[in-house]
């Protein structure tokens, strides 16, 4: 278990009666100062930049509002098992807060309480999910950020960086809701473009060099929703889709890190602050989840990977080019 300390007070306060002695008194002093400083469960599907992003935002969002609280930080390492391992522990300590991040996670700790306060993020419909009765009023115990991205303005960027592109792919994990429910839309803005999508599912990280080689000489482009398995395993992705010439869009920037051309997307570190400062509220009394609605990010800018856009030999139209953001992985 890893807890991290938020509040500097407190870190002093333990490190002054350490350097004191180790008598009884002292232990029982110590004992009591930890029991009195609330703990916050916080726990994370998987590691990626993506929800490890989301995860820093919950952190500085909390400790910007000055709250004294603990977090345990814990890891499921993408295994359902563990989510719920974890969910029954934090249930049992009785923390007055679980914070969850990506749809597996959330789903798990509501599925365990119904009673303590669940702020979640990484979700892209929290309805869908059915981690609440309505996104705008979700009458549970369960509130925070969806990370639901703007597909169409993401269809309109792929066109435009590849124009000549006829045959669209996408690769996701079949068992993903959120990843099921960004497909539809895709498949739904690409028939206004009358472009047919080659679809591919995945059901773990082990899967994604085989579709991946499968898709080759199928497909000119790919999307890539935000999807966790996808997340996990875009640098095995690109490795084998980059060479072919086969660009990848992704739905978050997060992505980009791991050989993504392009994006639209969805900025995990400010869903993060977004929800840590939900749940301060929650912890503050000033608001309860049934009646906080899901909040979204309103503002996205287009990121552009111009070391992979040199690779494939893309050109940049001005249109992008003069507003895009530039990085380099």
């Amino acid at each position: 278990m890893i807890i991290r300390k938020l509040a500097v007070a407190g870190a002093l306060a333990l490190a002054l009666t350490t350097l004191s002695g180790c008598s009884d008194d002292t232990q029982t002093s110590q004992t009591a100062q930890s029991s009195s400083t609330p703990v916050i469960g916080l726990v994370q599907l998987v590691e990626h930049p993506a929800l490890d992003a989301a995860n820093r935002g919950i952190v500085d969002a909390v400790k910007a509002r000055g709250l004294t609280v603990e977090f345990d930080q814990q890891n499921a390492q993408a295994d359902q098992s563990n989510l719920g391992n974890i969910a029954q522990r934090f249930v049992s300590q009785k923390y007055p807060l679980i914070f969850a991040i990506a749809t597996p996670a959330a789903q798990t700790m509501a599925n365990a309480t119904d009673k303590t306060p669940i702020v979640a993020t990484a979700v892209t419909n929290f309805e869908i999910a059915k981690l609440v009765k309505s996104n705008d009023k979700p009458g549970t115990n369960v509130t925070g950020t969806s990370d639901l991205n703007p597909v169409a303005e993401q269809v309109k960027l792929m066109l435009a960086l590849v124009p000549q592109a006829k045959r669209i792919g996408t690769i996701y994990n079949s068992s993903e809701i959120n990843s099921q429910f960004q497909v539809q839309i895709l498949k739904e803005e690409l028939q206004k473009h009358n472009l047919p999508l080659v679809e591919l599912t995945v059901s773990s990280v082990n899967d994604v060099q085989q579709i991946a080689q499968s898709m080759i000489g199928k497909v000119d482009v790919i999307y890539v929703p935000t999807d966790n398995i996808i997340a996990s395993a875009m640098p095995v992705l690109t490795k084998i889709t980059t060479p072919a010439g086969i660009p990848v869009i992704t739905g978050e920037e997060g992505c980009l890190q791991g050989g993504g051309l392009a994006t639209v997307g969805v900025d995990y570190y400010n869903l993060g602050r977004i929800a840590g400062e939900m749940g301060a509220d929650i912890l503050q009394g000033k608001s309860k989840p049934q009646d906080m609605a899901i909040r979204h990010q309103t503002e996205f800018k287009v990121k552009v990977n111009k070391k992979v856009a040199e690779t494939l030999g893309i050109s940049i139209p001005e249109t992008i080019a003069k507003s895009a953001e530039f990085v380099n992985f």
